[in-house]
């Protein structure tokens, strides 16, 4: 799932490529009864709805709360885009062919044989397997589209009121921005308390602590502390609650320096690879000796509240 860094990528290259620009058109096929979401385009009488109110209007300018992009239009609305599980957006040149049958192969894989209905034709990029599941477009003026491809159909796309987004049911509880200057030790600190008795990994991963810190950063900070995952949080000292909340600034800011992590599906707005999963010391590491100098262990895989958790069995007991 894309995380905090991914969706910051996201969001960098939109505003570089499409702020501005004028919606011309609306296209998706998410409609179906299973995947269907109260006011989300993937309801059709919804989808309607949010094309009336799209298109024609100016892309005023672009935002991120959490692992959502905010697209803020003329008119006083904004489409609002989670990326869930699989979910990317890409920005080029399409061709629509109506003739075409898309279909997918099996969950969660993608196969090089199928045909979507949207064929990319630059950058070169977008002929990525990975980013050919398009299931939402928004045609823009500058002759070229802004396309979701979305595997497994899990994303979430809706309308809403710019003036009280904030308030909405999509951003409300959301805990604070773990980079904004705003979130120092103290803030984070005051985060800790409200969850004592939970473990520390869980805590990292709840968006209504701390925003936008998913599995990939949450191993990766905890790696960096040698805090072990399963520690509870009134067990840690100041100087351990310390080392989490700078290296919680430095795994994130590194994943967005080195443009997001494609170990899975995510890729930039022109198709291409980030390149965090080049840095990684424990996430997706089993049985790998430790990086950590000195250390003579190896990256262990645990399960912590059901979610795949890697760890070095030597330096963070």
């Amino acid at each position: 799932m894309p995380e905090l860094p991914e969706v910051e990528t996201t969001v960098n290259g939109l505003q570089k490529h499409i702020v501005g620009l004028i919606i011309r058109d609306a296209w998706s096929n998410y409609d179906s009864s299973y995947y269907r979401g109260s006011l989300t385009i993937k309801d059709p009488v919804f989808f309607e709805y949010f094309k009336e109110n799209v298109v024609g209007k100016k892309i005023v300018s672009i935002e991120r709360r959490a692992k959502n992009i905010l697209i803020n239009i003329s008119g006083g609305n904004t489409i609002l885009v989670h990326m869930k599980m699989t979910g990317h957006l890409l920005y080029g040149r399409y061709r629509f062919n109506d003739t075409s049958k898309s279909r997918i192969s099996g969950v969660g894989r993608v196969s090089t044989s199928v045909t979507d209905p949207w064929e990319p034709l630059s950058p070169e990029s977008l002929k990525d397997p990975y980013n050919r599941r398009v299931r939402f477009v928004l045609t823009l003026n500058s002759g070229r589209q802004l396309a979701l491809s979305d595997t497994r159909r899990f994303a979430k796309v809706t309308l809403v009121d710019t003036k009280t987004i904030h308030e909405s049911e999509h951003l409300t509880g959301i805990g604070p921005e773990p980079l904004d200057e705003s979130f120092d030790l103290d803030a984070f600190n005051e985060r800790m308390d409200l969850r004592p008795n939970i473990k520390i990994k869980l805590v990292l991963l709840d968006q209504n602590t701390i925003a936008g810190i998913g599995n990939i950063y949450a191993d990766e900070s905890l790696w960096r502390t040698g805090i072990h995952p399963l520690r509870i949080v009134k067990s840690l000292t100041k100087s351990e609650r310390r080392e989490i909340f700078n290296a919680i600034k430095l795994t994130l800011s590194r994943g967005i320096d080195f443009g997001g992590d494609s170990m899975s599906d995510y890729r930039n707005i022109l198709g291409e690879k980030g390149r965090f999963q080049e840095q990684h010391m424990a996430y997706q590491r089993t049985g790998e000796k430790c990086r950590k100098t000195g250390c003579k262990g190896r990256i262990i895989r645990i399960v912590v509240g059901g979610r795949g958790t890697h760890l070095c069995n030597m330096h963070q007991k």
